[in-house]
């Protein structure tokens, strides 16, 4: 199972804390190299929440009849234009499934969710990582550094 991840630190993350086989740093300057190293079978599943740049590297990469949950486009929540994908025409050759979502859709079954989810934190099946910033005052600050990938996993502000 291959990760992407900006820089050694989070690449060392995703491999040593998170269990993966490789991760792939998406800063470097052959990050379209090493992502086909990294997948040589190509890609079933690629969980997007990023776009951009990134979601234009995976593309071609995608196996027949892949599928994409769709949960979010970060690379592009501060920037005043759209990318652009290039290579959307792998979406129809390669005939992916992209699935968009969205949280609040899904509310009936949020206690539920969020029971499982706790209990999996807990007994170690799932890991976590958050960033914590003090202060609102420091709140400005610490959504700039997620949007630029300063933080390791979630990113909060604790309330003073």
């Amino acid at each position: 199972m291959a990760g992407i991840a900006g820089g050694t630190a989070k690449c060392n993350y995703v491999v040593r804390e998170l269990g993966f086989d490789i991760a792939v740093d998406y800063k470097s300057e052959n990050f379209e190299t090493a992502l086909r190293d990294a997948t040589p079978d190509g890609i079933d599943i690629y969980f997007e929440n990023v776009g951009g740049p990134i979601l234009d590297a995976v593309l071609p990469r995608l196996n027949a009849f892949a599928r994409i949950p769709f949960c979010g486009y970060i690379s592009e929540y501060d920037q005043p234009g759209a990318y652009g994908v290039q290579h959307l025409r792998c979406l129809l050759v390669s005939r992916v499934r992209l699935q968009a979502f969205i949280i609040s859709e899904h509310l009936d079954i949020w206690d539920a969710a969020l029971a499982d989810l706790s209990a999996w934190l807990l007994s170690g099946k799932i890991k976590h990582h958050a960033t914590v910033a003090n202060g609102l005052e420091n709140a400005p600050d610490a959504f700039i550094g997620m949007l630029q990938g300063r933080n390791l996993g979630k990113q909060l502000v604790k309330l003073s």
